[in-house]
């Protein structure tokens, strides 16, 4: 899947995307530990920093990871954990020339 950012975000994307992977592994940890207000948190910044930076997924799924939090459906914030991980896997990110 291809997303267009706008390019003067471009140095900020690898490093923005690297986080994204560590919440993605936060977020098990945290489930695990029952920390389910830190587990929810990470989705709501994942919720507004996708759209933000252009990345829908994220947004769905940080939405997906607020709403298990809410639920403490630990199985259910492992599967999204698991699908941010694919998603930024796959992504392929190209930028907006400037105007």
């Amino acid at each position: 899947m291809r997303v267009t950012v706008d390019a003067e975000f471009a140095s900020l994307v690898p490093g923005y995307m690297e986080n994204r992977l560590q919440d993605a592994d936060n977020i098990v940890r945290l489930a695990g530990q029952g920390d389910f207000e830190k587990v929810r948190r990470l989705g709501h910044c994942m919720k507004g920093s996708g759209a933000a930076y252009g990345f829908d997924g994220v947004s769905e799924i940080g939405l997906a990871i607020e709403l298990a939090a809410k639920e403490q459906n630990v199985p259910a914030l492992t599967a999204q954990a698991d699908k941010l991980r694919e998603y930024i896997s796959n992504v392929e990110v190209t930028y907006d020339e400037p105007a």
